[in-house]
């Protein structure tokens, strides 16, 4: 799994969305509503809260933005009740893409998504038409820069929390996890103090796809902006080759 480093792609993101604070804000805020409603108010009770609470700190949530939204998703019974849809599609050059959405209305989701598509010359598919293509994995990414751990130190400490894969690339170690083993093994480089860039529950590419003519880049860069654009979108996975 290693060899294919996306630290540069988390970069380009991380920096867009810094440029859209209230975009990640409120994606972050609605996990927090579901993973609540779900588990309870209480982190210590709940791994899906403590795993939000991580990606929001990361994000550089404040932390009065972070009680407040658990606050009002524990104590507001009539709160909205978000759903969780999946689309699966193709865009140029038979780029496969999966989009992850957290919605209080589907046929505005459904419509947006499709329109985001169509614009950049892609389409969306029936459930299941590209997810075959994407292994489901916990990813942790630690920028080099930023952590006093040597390599071997690192990989020893996340295998024995129940990592699967560990990678050193250039400018990032990558560490891999089973679904349902990420939060053991997040919360265990957490607590020795391992500086992380990016920790989720993610699709990762079995194979890549590489678009060589301006068109097609242009429009998989505005399917991709339409789609960040949304505040129904959680997530949007693809297997382009940037």
């Amino acid at each position: 799994m290693s060899g294919h480093s996306k630290f540069a792609n988390i970069k380009h993101k991380k920096e867009r969305n810094d440029a859209a604070k209230g975009k990640i804000f409120t994606v972050i805020g609605r996990e927090i509503a579901v993973a609540v409603k779900e588990g309870g108010p209480d982190p210590a009770n709940n791994s899906k809260l403590r795993d939000v609470i991580a990606k929001a700190k990361a994000n550089n949530m404040p932390n009065d933005t972070i009680d407040r939204g658990i606050k009002k998703a524990a104590g507001d019974a009539n709160s909205v009740n978000y759903e969780v849809l999946t689309y699966e599609g193709y865009g140029p050059g038979g780029v496969a893409i999966i989009v992850d959405t957290l919605t209080d209305n589907k046929n505005r989701t459904a419509a947006n998504v499709r329109s985001a598509f169509t614009k950049g010359g892609g389409n969306v598919g029936t459930p299941g038409s590209v997810s075959y293509m994407f292994d489901k994995k916990g990813q942790i990414i630690i920028d080099k820069e930023e952590c006093e751990m040597d390599a071997d130190e690192l990989m020893m400490l996340a295998l024995d929390a129940g990592a699967e894969d560990f990678s050193e690339e250039e400018d990032s170690y990558e560490v891999y996890t089973a679904p349902e083993d990420f939060s053991a093994v997040r919360e265990t480089l957490e607590k020795e103090g391992v500086p992380m860039l990016e920790a989720d529950v993610t699709m990762i590419p079995q194979t890549w796809t590489e678009l060589t003519d301006e068109e097609s880049i242009k429009k998989m860069n505005r399917i991709l902006d339409l789609l960040d654009d949304d505040d129904d979108v959680q997530a949007v996975y693809h297997n382009w080759d940037e």
